[in-house]
């Protein structure tokens, strides 16, 4: 790709080209579209247009499990998900769609977290002319290894926190499945601990509480398949970020690492942000200076 006179030559883009760039959020599990508001009004405050997308079964939206809001969570441990029929391809489409949406209005920055790495990478492949950079923020990224299960499951990730939370068999519910309103007290702090731990104490029962139980199992089981020639071709921005304990930073680092052996012609950028797995919850206005830059 040729940077235009705003960008600069790793194509990122700087404070004059803000204004003619859209960016395309897309959440990571068990949250939805509107993870990104307060990110969204700061980067509105920088002259940065956004669209956030809803993945398949994710945002205020999503069925839950009959049981989740009656009294004992009845089969909340065993029902079978409404979502264990979507698919990785029903998600990626959710992103497709976006993007040819926003296309006319400029350029076109892809940003995933988390699980919507897995999403937000197919659909980047199948069509590589409407994005013109990706960003990952801690996000999957399947370059080096097809599943995010691949990389759960990696020594890199053996300090990860909140695989506790995980409920009943992933298998049988067709989901994986957590329970965001809990009355452990453990059971919360541990979910504050992996996703939430330096988010205002007053924010965070107002946050879980808008959680969905269930995350697709397709979305982290899925093999996605990259290739050189389209997804490899974008370039791409990786922002770290340094106290994560949901998906730690040697985890993090080993996606960068392998996603550069298998595509070198277009590496990683690599920035670094303060705090744990969701710095749109803890610091928004922060990230959106590092995606404006």
């Amino acid at each position: 790709m040729t940077a235009s006179a705003n960008t600069d030559v790793n194509g990122t883009v700087n404070g004059a080209d803000a204004g003619n760039t859209v960016f395309v959020l897309v959440h990571g599990a068990w949250h939805g579209s509107w993870q990104w508001a307060a990110t969204q009004r700061a980067l509105a405050g920088l002259g940065a247009a956004s669209v956030a997308v809803d993945l398949p079964g994710h945002g205020f939206g999503a069925p839950l499990p009959s049981g989740y809001l009656l009294p004992g969570r009845p089969g909340l441990l065993t029902e079978r998900s409404q979502l264990a029929d979507v698919t990785m391809d029903d998600c990626a489409d959710a992103v497709l769609d976006t993007l040819r949406r926003v296309r006319r209005y400029g350029r076109v920055v892809l940003v995933a977290h988390s699980a919507g790495g897995g999403p937000a990478s197919l659909a980047a492949e199948r069509a590589p002319e409407l994005v013109d950079r990706m960003v990952y923020l801690s996000a999957f990224v399947p370059a080096g290894r097809p599943r995010f299960f691949d990389y759960l499951g990696a020594p890199e990730n053996a300090t990860a926190r909140g695989q506790s939370l995980n409920l009943g068999d992933p298998q049988a519910l067709g989901a994986v499945r957590i329970d965001p309103l809990s009355a452990d007290p453990a059971y919360v702090e541990e979910l504050r601990q992996a996703h939430y731990h330096d988010t205002p104490a007053d924010r965070f029962d107002r946050w879980r509480s808008a959680l969905s139980p269930d995350l697709p199992l397709s979305v982290p089981a899925t093999p996605v398949t990259l290739t050189a020639a389209r997804w490899g071709r974008i370039p791409r921005t990786f922002l770290r970020c340094a106290q994560d304990r949901a998906l730690p930073t040697a985890a993090q680092d080993l996606m960068i690492a392998e996603a550069d052996r298998a595509m070198p012609g277009e590496p990683f950028t690599v920035h670094t942000l303060p705090g744990s797995h969701s710095p749109f919850a803890a610091r928004p206005q922060e990230l959106a200076e590092a995606l404006v830059r």
